[in-house]
């Protein structure tokens, strides 16, 4: 699809426009959203002046609330070719569309009035869009987990074989990183304020002048411009602009989202090669234009594709917020337009992937039963030991014998390929005084993973389901758009 418009246009563009992001994500980046938000602005500037004493009429507002969806984005963008400054373009372009408001839109405002505070309802609502995506994942996690709470699989440390856990543990592990993530995406929107009405170095000095030096009035209008906009106040101080720290902050949370998910797809992707779990393959799914046979985990790649991604653009806010000169600087200007609508796009085409894996994993138990019953014999040493010593042996010598056998039997595997012959072994050594049906009855991987299962249904009882009782994972962005 991407080639094709590209090809139909002979643009560049976007692949989160044509593969990747959600009609949702894309309309709060979308012109149309932007610019409409900017005339909410104006409509909420206006109102709050006239009912501060402001000369603006009644006439006036009417006009501009019934225009404000009568956009001409084309005329606008000539205005800009002259003026080289969008917001003066986009007031000239309504300002045909309202005659007798012309002359109050934008009234002591600075454009940062409106881009910023524009900024801010699109930053809360793209927030709250990715962390319905996010419950939507936990909770195919969470029904996940508790499925499989109690199916043994190899653990690993450093991608070696080691103690057992349950699958449904190990997905307790993908499942906590979101809780965190959870966590810091509530904290953000807790804290997010608008720009609210400022000025050009954020002393309000227009204001001051429209209201004959009424400070309680100038801070009075400061305080309902952020309550129209659905916020209990605004920032208390700031420059021109709005702290770029919040953008920081923002892609952290997102950065924090792209973390969890890029270990996620890797564990999956090392569990496909094990044949233990896989994503999901669609019936007509091509894994290999060469090899017919392979599954690619094509849809994990694509996720530690877009995650690495992510993780590096949080980088571009940061320096961003740390560039910025006293009062106001325009060199955010060009790197916000890419790298928070970016960011926000990029999260929500890896959650779409998430959710996509998380809600079709396909468990190969019998495979995980195979490798664990592999391993098994040298997991269950020392029990065996315990076994031997409850029978008259020495447990000094008897350590020293496991030893050997252990190792003799790595050779075996290791060098000739072999099977883990380490049961025969101690079977046949007459110091243990135990038959290869006493050392099998050992072997139960059940007996091995500890407190795992109930690990898995207190944390999901105790922390996740708090969490998701009376979440719907759902969010309708033209209820938003307001």
């Amino acid at each position: 699809m991407a080639q094709d418009t590209m090809e139909a246009d002979g643009r560049y563009v976007s692949p989160f426009s044509t593969r990747y992001a959600s009609d949702e994500m894309q309309y709060l980046f979308s012109a149309e959203h932007k610019f409409r938000t900017w005339r909410r602005m104006w409509i909420y500037l206006a109102e709050c002046e006239k009912d501060l004493g402001l000369n603006i009429t009644d006439a006036q507002l009417e006009e501009m609330r019934a225009t404000k969806d009568d956009l001409d984005l084309k005329k606008a963008a000539e205005y800009e070719k002259q003026t080289r400054h969008d917001v003066m373009a986009h007031i000239r372009a309504w300002g045909e569309k309202c005659p007798k408001a012309r002359g109050i839109i934008h009234l002591g405002a600075t454009s940062c009035y409106v881009g910023d505070n524009t900024d801010i309802l699109i930053l809360q609502s793209a927030m709250k869009l990715v962390r319905g995506r996010v419950v939507a994942v936990m909770r195919a996690l969470r029904d996940f987990a508790d499925r499989y709470k109690d199916t043994p699989c190899l653990a690993f440390t450093h991608f070696q074989s080691a103690q057992p856990t349950t699958v449904g543990k190990r997905a307790c592990l993908w499942l906590n990183d979101l809780c965190m993530d959870l966590s810091e995406i509530d904290h953000f929107l807790s804290v997010l304020r608008p720009l609210g009405c400022k000025g050009t170095t954020g002393t309000q000095a227009s204001f001051l002048e429209l209201f004959n030096g009424d400070f309680d009035k100038v801070r009075e209008l400061d305080e309902r411009i952020a309550q129209k906009m659905g916020f209990e106040s605004p920032v208390p101080v700031s420059g021109q602009t709005y702290s770029r720290k919040t953008d920081a902050m923002a892609l952290n949370v997102l950065s924090g989202i792209a973390q969890s998910a890029h270990k996620f797809s890797n564990d999956l992707r090392l569990l496909a090669h094990k044949k233990e779990m896989e994503e999901p393959f669609e019936k007509g799914q091509v894994g290999s234009s060469a090899m017919a046979y392979k599954r690619n985990p094509m849809r994990c790649e694509r996720m530690a594709a877009l995650s690495r991604y992510l993780i590096s653009d949080a980088a571009n806010a940061a320096q961003t917020a740390a560039e910025q000169w006293f009062e106001r600087t325009l060199d955010d200007s060009a790197n916000r337009r890419i790298s928070i609508a970016e960011g926000f796009l990029c999260c929500d085409a890896i959650l779409a992937l998430y959710l996509n894996v998380a809600s079709g994993m396909v468990v190969y138990d019998k495979m995980m039963l195979r490798h664990l019953m592999e391993e098994m014999p040298f997991m269950a040493t020392e029990n065996i030991m315990m076994d031997a010593v409850a029978r008259g042996g020495d447990r000094q010598e008897l350590h020293e014998r496991i030893r050997v056998h252990s190792q003799a039997a790595s050779a075996v595997i290791k060098q000739e390929g072999g099977e883990n012959d380490l049961v025969d072994r101690i079977a046949g050594d007459p110091m243990f005084h135990l038959t290869r049906e006493d050392i099998l009855q050992r072997l139960d991987p059940k007996g091995f993973v500890g407190c795992a299962p109930r690990q898995t249904a207190l944390f999901l009882s105790e922390t996740v389901d708090p969490l998701l009782k009376g979440e719907t994972g759902e969010i309708r962005v033209k209820e938003i758009d307001v």
